[in-house]
């Protein structure tokens, strides 16, 4: 009988960030991991506009990140064209 339950795979495959897990979609993730967005601080130096632009945002997506910044009291920087 083997010694361990857990699979080799699920043991061995960790992903690194955890920013946003539970909130956003791993595509959506991945975007902000991409440009080097991994706090709230750092994402609040964002507009609205520019998030929408990453690929794996769209408005849903906008919509959860604006109520999740919100309950920490976070919140975007105003569009300037």
């Amino acid at each position: 009988m083997a010694k361990c339950l857990s699979s080799i795979c699920a043991v061995n495959h960790v992903v690194p960030g955890t920013f946003l897990q539970g909130v956003l979609s791993m595509p959506a993730r991945r975007a902000l991991e991409k440009e080097k967005i991994d706090s709230l601080e750092k994402l609040s130096d964002y507009s609205e506009e520019e998030i929408l632009q990453l690929h794996g945002f769209g408005k849903n997506t906008l919509k959860k990140l604006k109520i999740y910044m919100h309950e920490h009291q976070i919140y975007f920087k105003e569009f300037k064209e």
